[in-house]
Protein backbone atom coordinates (compact mmCIF):
# COMPACT_ATOMS: atom_id res chain seq x y z
CA UNK A 1 0.00 0.00 0.00
CA UNK A 2 1.23 3.21 -0.93
CA UNK A 3 2.67 5.27 1.87
CA UNK A 4 1.87 8.92 2.16
CA UNK A 5 5.20 11.28 2.53
CA UNK A 6 5.76 14.81 1.18
CA UNK A 7 7.71 14.82 -1.97
CA UNK A 8 10.83 17.33 -1.28
CA UNK A 9 10.49 20.83 -3.94
CA UNK A 10 12.66 18.42 -6.55
CA UNK A 11 12.16 17.79 -10.21
CA UNK A 12 13.23 15.40 -12.79
CA UNK A 13 12.65 11.87 -13.94
CA UNK A 14 10.31 10.11 -11.73
CA UNK A 15 8.46 6.51 -11.39
CA UNK A 16 5.09 7.20 -10.63
CA UNK A 17 2.46 4.85 -9.21
CA UNK A 18 -1.42 5.58 -8.18
CA UNK A 19 -4.16 3.03 -7.91
CA UNK A 20 -8.28 3.19 -7.79
CA UNK A 21 -9.56 3.06 -3.94
CA UNK A 22 -9.91 -0.27 -3.30
CA UNK A 23 -8.41 -1.72 -6.17
CA UNK A 24 -11.56 -1.75 -8.21
CA UNK A 25 -10.83 -1.59 -11.84
CA UNK A 26 -12.70 1.97 -12.47
CA UNK A 27 -10.21 3.12 -15.69
CA UNK A 28 -11.51 -0.18 -16.77
CA UNK A 29 -15.26 0.06 -16.20
CA UNK A 30 -15.59 3.98 -17.08
CA UNK A 31 -13.16 3.43 -20.36
CA UNK A 32 -10.94 6.67 -18.64
CA UNK A 33 -7.64 5.44 -20.82
CA UNK A 34 -8.44 8.50 -22.76
CA UNK A 35 -8.44 10.74 -19.92
CA UNK A 36 -5.07 9.74 -18.84
CA UNK A 37 -4.13 10.78 -22.32
CA UNK A 38 -5.75 14.14 -22.07
CA UNK A 39 -3.83 14.52 -18.74
CA UNK A 40 -0.96 13.31 -20.00
CA UNK A 41 -1.15 16.40 -23.04
CA UNK A 42 -2.02 18.81 -20.01
CA UNK A 43 1.54 17.88 -18.23
CA UNK A 44 3.76 17.66 -22.06
CA UNK A 45 1.95 21.17 -22.39
CA UNK A 46 3.56 22.59 -19.14
CA UNK A 47 7.12 21.17 -20.86
CA UNK A 48 6.75 17.66 -18.75
CA UNK A 49 7.94 14.66 -20.54
CA UNK A 50 5.95 11.17 -20.80
CA UNK A 51 8.91 8.52 -20.79
CA UNK A 52 6.91 5.59 -19.92
CA UNK A 53 3.79 4.35 -19.11
CA UNK A 54 1.24 1.15 -18.36
CA UNK A 55 -2.33 1.58 -17.74
CA UNK A 56 -4.21 -0.76 -15.85
CA UNK A 57 -7.71 -1.47 -15.04
CA UNK A 58 -6.95 -0.30 -11.36
CA UNK A 59 -3.83 1.66 -11.43
CA UNK A 60 -1.36 3.99 -13.49
CA UNK A 61 2.09 3.25 -13.76
CA UNK A 62 4.36 6.37 -15.14
CA UNK A 63 7.52 7.26 -15.89
CA UNK A 64 7.64 11.29 -15.93
CA UNK A 65 10.22 13.74 -16.05
CA UNK A 66 8.76 16.74 -14.59
CA UNK A 67 10.20 20.44 -15.20
CA UNK A 68 10.08 22.94 -12.27
CA UNK A 69 7.46 24.43 -13.14
CA UNK A 70 7.17 26.15 -9.41
CA UNK A 71 4.08 23.75 -8.50
CA UNK A 72 5.40 20.44 -6.04
CA UNK A 73 5.28 17.29 -7.72
CA UNK A 74 2.16 16.28 -4.91
CA UNK A 75 0.34 19.15 -6.56
CA UNK A 76 1.04 18.30 -10.29
CA UNK A 77 -0.48 14.65 -9.40
CA UNK A 78 -2.76 15.89 -7.34
CA UNK A 79 -4.38 18.19 -9.68
CA UNK A 80 -4.29 14.84 -12.09
CA UNK A 81 -6.02 13.04 -9.99
CA UNK A 82 -8.55 14.76 -9.25
CA UNK A 83 -9.16 15.81 -13.05
CA UNK A 84 -9.34 11.75 -13.46
CA UNK A 85 -11.65 10.94 -10.80
CA UNK A 86 -13.82 14.05 -11.97
CA UNK A 87 -14.20 12.04 -15.61
CA UNK A 88 -14.59 8.79 -13.73
CA UNK A 89 -17.13 9.26 -11.17
CA UNK A 90 -18.90 11.42 -14.68
CA UNK A 91 -19.02 8.24 -16.48
CA UNK A 92 -20.09 6.32 -13.53
CA UNK A 93 -23.47 8.17 -13.43
CA UNK A 94 -23.78 7.86 -17.22
CA UNK A 95 -23.54 4.31 -17.01
CA UNK A 96 -25.79 3.85 -14.06
CA UNK A 97 -23.15 2.35 -11.57
CA UNK A 98 -24.70 3.56 -8.53
CA UNK A 99 -23.09 0.31 -6.94
CA UNK A 100 -19.67 1.74 -7.38
CA UNK A 101 -20.75 5.13 -6.91
CA UNK A 102 -22.64 4.28 -3.41
CA UNK A 103 -19.20 2.15 -2.56
CA UNK A 104 -16.87 5.11 -3.54
CA UNK A 105 -19.28 7.73 -1.80
CA UNK A 106 -19.61 5.67 1.56
CA UNK A 107 -15.56 5.52 1.90
CA UNK A 108 -15.05 9.09 2.06
CA UNK A 109 -13.78 10.06 5.69
CA UNK A 110 -15.42 12.72 7.67
CA UNK A 111 -12.73 15.12 7.26
CA UNK A 112 -12.46 14.70 3.69
CA UNK A 113 -16.40 15.04 3.62
CA UNK A 114 -16.31 18.09 5.27
CA UNK A 115 -13.87 19.84 2.83
CA UNK A 116 -16.65 18.74 -0.10
CA UNK A 117 -15.63 15.30 -1.07
CA UNK A 118 -17.83 13.09 -2.64
CA UNK A 119 -16.83 9.66 -3.43
CA UNK A 120 -13.19 8.55 -3.10
CA UNK A 121 -11.86 7.81 -6.08
CA UNK A 122 -8.11 6.95 -4.89
CA UNK A 123 -6.46 5.13 -2.66
CA UNK A 124 -5.11 8.05 -0.24
CA UNK A 125 -1.64 8.74 -1.34
CA UNK A 126 0.62 7.77 -4.42
CA UNK A 127 4.04 6.19 -4.78
CA UNK A 128 7.01 8.13 -6.50
CA UNK A 129 10.60 7.23 -6.89
CA UNK A 130 13.24 9.47 -7.99
CA UNK A 131 15.51 7.84 -11.40
CA UNK A 132 19.10 8.73 -11.05
CA UNK A 133 20.50 6.03 -13.09
CA UNK A 134 19.95 4.53 -16.96
CA UNK A 135 20.28 1.15 -15.09
CA UNK A 136 17.11 2.35 -12.77
CA UNK A 137 15.20 3.50 -15.00
CA UNK A 138 15.62 0.84 -16.66
CA UNK A 139 14.65 -1.71 -14.44
CA UNK A 140 11.74 0.67 -13.91
CA UNK A 141 10.36 0.67 -17.98
CA UNK A 142 10.79 -3.28 -17.74
CA UNK A 143 8.93 -2.94 -14.54
CA UNK A 144 5.86 -1.06 -16.23
CA UNK A 145 6.03 -2.62 -19.73
CA UNK A 146 5.82 -6.52 -18.06
CA UNK A 147 3.09 -5.18 -15.54
CA UNK A 148 0.15 -6.06 -17.99
CA UNK A 149 1.89 -10.14 -18.69
CA UNK A 150 2.06 -10.85 -14.57
CA UNK A 151 0.10 -13.93 -13.58
CA UNK A 152 -2.26 -11.93 -11.39
CA UNK A 153 -3.76 -10.14 -14.24
CA UNK A 154 -2.59 -12.07 -17.14
CA UNK A 155 -4.17 -9.31 -19.75
CA UNK A 156 -1.61 -10.08 -22.45
CA UNK A 157 1.47 -13.05 -23.15
CA UNK A 158 3.57 -9.76 -24.18
CA UNK A 159 4.19 -6.82 -23.51
CA UNK A 160 3.56 -5.12 -26.52
CA UNK A 161 0.34 -6.23 -27.38
CA UNK A 162 -1.26 -3.97 -24.46
CA UNK A 163 -2.42 -1.19 -25.97
CA UNK A 164 -2.14 0.98 -23.11
CA UNK A 165 1.63 0.85 -22.56
CA UNK A 166 4.53 2.32 -24.36
CA UNK A 167 6.42 -1.24 -24.42
CA UNK A 168 5.54 -1.51 -28.18
CA UNK A 169 7.16 2.56 -28.79
CA UNK A 170 10.15 0.93 -26.39
CA UNK A 171 10.22 -2.82 -28.35
CA UNK A 172 9.02 -2.26 -31.48
CA UNK A 173 9.70 1.41 -32.31
CA UNK A 174 6.14 1.89 -33.02
CA UNK A 175 4.49 4.94 -31.88
CA UNK A 176 1.33 3.22 -30.05
CA UNK A 177 -1.39 4.87 -28.64
CA UNK A 178 -0.23 7.60 -27.18
CA UNK A 179 3.15 9.13 -27.98
CA UNK A 180 6.11 8.76 -25.21
CA UNK A 181 9.67 10.62 -25.55
CA UNK A 182 12.59 8.29 -25.06
CA UNK A 183 14.89 8.24 -22.12
CA UNK A 184 17.89 8.06 -24.29
CA UNK A 185 16.63 11.44 -25.72
CA UNK A 186 17.20 12.89 -22.04
CA UNK A 187 20.98 12.75 -23.06
CA UNK A 188 20.54 15.39 -25.81
CA UNK A 189 18.33 17.73 -23.47
CA UNK A 190 19.72 20.26 -21.63
CA UNK A 191 18.19 19.01 -17.89
CA UNK A 192 19.38 22.02 -15.77
CA UNK A 193 15.11 22.81 -16.65
CA UNK A 194 14.42 19.94 -14.89
CA UNK A 195 16.32 20.64 -11.60
CA UNK A 196 15.69 24.08 -9.08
Amino acid sequence: MPVAKRIPECYGLHFITFTCFDWVDLFEITNSYDLVYKWFDYLKAKHHLIIGFVIMPNHLHALIAFRNTGKSINTIIGNGKRFLAYGMIARLKLQGRNDILKKLYLNVEATDRKRGKIHEVWENSFCWTECWSFKFILQKLNYIHNNPCQKKRKLVDKSVDYVHSSAGFYFNAEPGIYSVTHFMDLLSMDLSVFVE
